[in-house]
């Protein structure tokens, strides 16, 4: 059985290509999967404000855990296995890392993300990943692309 990533940033995007992974598993492919979030790290702003660094780390835990909601609910209806996780760090790495980490035997991501903002540094994260994964790398291309 294979272990897939799945990285969630909360786009339509980022659910197709969850949807493309369960269509896989409905014909045939045999896998279970992890749903990843990466947080950014605090800016210079928010570090300063925040009455404790433990603070920041656990509305950022929150927020990725919320992301990842859509995702999970998905795949239970389908019926399918899967383990969730937040990071935080530079996305690409941090996802490479998470694969390893969780012995992941290939990746499963949408090529562009939420905004036009996060779409030019989605595409440096599906880049990052696809060159810094030392598994398979699977781009679901999004709508209208």
């Amino acid at each position: 059985m294979l272990k897939i990533l799945l990285p969630i940033d909360g786009s339509d995007e980022a659910l197709a290509a969850v949807r493309h992974a369960i269509r896989l598993v409905e014909e045939g492919l045999k896998a279970s999967f992890v749903v990843a979030n990466v947080q950014a790290p605090a800016n210079l702003y928010e570090m300063v404000s925040a009455p404790d660094i433990g603070v920041l780390e656990e509305v950022s835990t929150s927020a990725g855990t919320h992301l990842l909601a859509s995702a999970e609910a998905l795949l239970r209806h389908a019926g399918l296995e899967f383990e969730s996780e937040v990071g935080h760090g530079d996305p690409g790495h941090t996802l490479v890392d998470m694969a390893e980490g969780f012995g992941c035997d290939m990746i499963i991501m949408q090529t562009s993300g939420a905004s036009d903002l996060r779409s030019a540094l989605v595409g440096s994260v599906s880049h990052s990943v696809l060159h810094g994964a030392s598994i398979p790398v699977l781009l679901v291309k999004a709508f209208g692309d």
